[in-house]
């Protein structure tokens, strides 16, 4: 199989090193991983592993069809489903695996009871208005009879000092005392930096673990985790007066030599870093000229003369920085990154 022009350079020791520093921010809480959307871009069957290898031992996904490349290289007793059961066919796989639903509704909660229960997480909706059981519903019957691990709840606006995140920590204590549960769990990556309070058992960071920075005092702490890289696909001169790319929206003004990537909207490197994204190799910095189009991307090689065809070159991609140019948001970052990446 022919190497693909594109790679995504994973750091396992920046990688570990948040998870580590993640679980001592969490206190008495063990951290956990969302390692859901394929560990957010970065390839669940490789970050999985260095995750466990640091001490992690709870992982969470979101749909069913993620299960089976994290059961490839971690054990059903970690896994927990967000979405929950939908069907009887998902509550069936949950039983047989050993993987944990996340119940998020009394419909959820009578499919497992009626499929023959089992260990299970509980969602409760504390101001998200996503998923989750409500509060005013904590004193059904069939909650009571359920087997559940974590009670989880999800902060709406951790990243920001807002009353509702002491609100929702309050309705979750109140979700705590109303449900027998071995584990409680409130805190995302923002949470954490929110304090003790708000910790519980277990926390679940997901952003921070690769490489986002949900708060500003969590900045010192965690290390940039990924970085895209493409392979120059061809290299030419270009004269003082032409253009480049799409819709002519770059004019050389001077003589130019210009290098193509492999690198497009196609793989998540969206038209929004046109003329504004930048690259390096070998201590120089490649500014993105004219449209980013499917499959392609051309930068400016004028004062990089060493850099040819079949080089590599590493775009600016540390997520604070990468999202305050863009406009998206860290997590659509890494997300967007499509499968032509090498893992």
């Amino acid at each position: 199989m022919p190497s693909p022009a594109l790679r995504l350079n994973l750091d396992p020791d920046a990688l570990q090193a948040n998870w580590r520093a993640l679980d001592r921010m969490s206190g008495n809480a063990r951290a956990g991983a969302a390692v859901k959307a394929d560990a957010y871009g970065l390839g669940v069957k490789g970050v999985v592993p260095l995750l466990r290898e640091a001490g992690c031992r709870d992982f969470f996904v979101a749909h069913w069809s993620e299960v089976p490349d994290v059961l490839e290289v971690a054990e059903p007793q970690m896994l927990a489903v967000l979405h929950g059961p939908l069907s009887d066919a998902d509550a069936a796989f949950a039983r047989e695996t050993g993987v944990k639903p996340v119940i998020n509704s009394l419909e959820q909660a009578r499919r497992w009871l009626d499929a023959g229960g089992g260990r299970c997480d509980l969602m409760v909706d504390t101001g998200m208005n996503r998923l989750g059981v409500t509060l005013d519903q904590l004193g059904e019957p069939v909650l009571a009879a359920l087997d559940i691990d974590v009670l989880l709840s999800h902060l709406v606006s951790s990243e920001e000092d807002t009353p509702l995140n002491e609100l929702q920590r309050q309705r979750w204590e109140h979700a705590r005392t109303a449900l027998p549960h071995r584990r409680a769990s409130l805190a995302n990556s923002g949470g954490i930096a929110l304090g003790t309070a708000y910790h519980g058992d277990l926390t679940r960071p997901g952003i921070a673990l690769y490489g986002g920075v949900p708060r500003p005092e969590m900045a010192a702490s965690l290390r940039q985790v990924v970085q895209p890289q493409a392979a120059i696909l061809q290299v030419r001169e270009v004269a003082a007066g032409e253009t480049i790319g799409y819709n002519a929206t770059y004019t050389a003004t001077t003589a130019m030599r210009v290098g193509t990537i492999a690198l497009g909207y196609a793989d998540g490197y969206l038209r929004c870093w046109s003329d504004q994204g930048e690259f390096t190799a070998g201590g120089h910095t490649l500014p993105v000229l004219g449209r980013v189009s499917m499959d392609l991307t051309v930068v400016d090689l004028s004062h990089a003369p060493e850099i040819g065809e079949g080089d590599w070159i590493t775009a600016q991609y540390a997520l604070p920085e990468a999202s305050a140019a863009s406009g998206l948001s860290q997590y659509e970052l890494l997300t967007l990154l499509g499968h032509r990446f090498g893992r």
